[in-house]
């Protein structure tokens, strides 16, 4: 489990959401205003909707960045560990060294920022 400081992407994904939830609302709310003559200011909703949404998709990115920075660091200890147990024979080591690669492997993957 993260701790509440640090970037998620469930959370950024709901902050993204709401955000455009709460700006169609200010929009539609703007649309009705200005249809019967009233202000054509960006309503509260409008507002806050896109600087939610803008926190939601800076929070999505900056979760992709560290899980591809650990994925990174997966894959360089996974190697690290093969090489190692490859050389002292020790197969195990090897092996689990192989699997740390490749589990670092799919993190980078599932975190490319250029997907």
């Amino acid at each position: 489990m993260s701790s509440s400081n640090e970037p998620s992407k469930l959370n950024g994904q709901v902050n993204s959401i709401v955000g455009s939830a709460k700006e169609l609302v200010g929009s539609a709310i703007e649309a009705g205003y200005q249809a019967v003559g009233g202000s054509s200011e960006p309503s509260s909703f409008t507002t806050s909707g896109k600087e939610q949404h803008a926190k939601g998709e800076a929070e999505i990115k900056a979760a992709e960045a560290k899980g591809y920075a650990e994925g990174v660091g997966d894959r360089l200890e996974g190697k690290k560990d093969s090489i190692v147990g490859a050389i002292t024979g020790d197969k195990a080591q090897q092996t689990k060294g192989n699997l740390q690669n490749e589990a670092g492997h799919a993190k980078m993957s599932a975190n490319d920022p250029t997907s």
